[in-house]
């Protein structure tokens, strides 16, 4: 996966895996894999660490968007997530879906521009699957979630660059626990 120059065209491509996780298998629109240890994206904020080693499933697309995927929840340990990726390059992308820290279940968006910020929904309950939809409008990334069949609720809105060509697509990472399985249904992306 290169990084991304300027978006000339609607452009979509076959999925290519930035680190490839230990296990993984696409079956009947369903995404199973196996994070391993320590993979993580993450830029500078509060460690100074710089991680790029979250799994990544990404297919190019060049213009407007809309990419949306069920996670199904599970046990967790602190830092776990699983969802979707908007990337431009090392240091400009999005990662968003369900998470496990602070001891429970949430929503998270990690927005990166060189360094990364965070921001967090704790889930009222422990759900079976949490829904998330991207839409990619012009500068703005509009992240949304659902919880087991729920309504959508607005999380975020970010600035992502028009005019750069991104790769979207199924995320996971596992920065501190021992890696963990999970599924992913009803993966889609559209252009607008």
């Amino acid at each position: 996966m290169t990084d991304m120059g300027p978006a000339t065209g609607p452009l979509s491509i076959e999925p290519v895996w930035l680190n490839e996780p230990r296990r993984w298998r696409w079956s009947g629109g369903e995404l199973s894999l196996s994070t391993v240890p320590g993979s993580h994206f993450w830029r500078r904020t509060r460690t100074g660490a710089v991680n790029d080693s979250g799994h990544f499933l990404g297919t190019r697309m060049s213009r407007e968007f809309t990419a949306a995927v069920e996670v199904q929840a599970g046990v967790g340990h602190e830092g776990d997530q699983a969802g979707l990726m908007v990337r431009l390059d090392a240091e400009r992308w999005v990662r968003c879906g369900w998470e496990f820290t602070e001891g429970g279940h949430g929503f998270g968006t990690v927005v990166t521009h060189a360094v990364s910020d965070w921001s967090r929904a704790p889930l009222p309950s422990v759900p079976e699957w949490v829904s998330l939809r991207l839409t990619r409008r012009g500068d703005t990334l509009t992240v949304e979630y659902a919880v087991d069949g729920g309504v959508w609720q607005l999380h975020r809105q970010a600035y992502l660059p028009a005019e750069f060509r991104a790769y979207v697509g199924p995320m996971a990472v596992s920065p501190s626990g021992p890696g963990f399985d999970l599924r992913l249904r009803n993966w889609s992306l559209r252009p607008l």
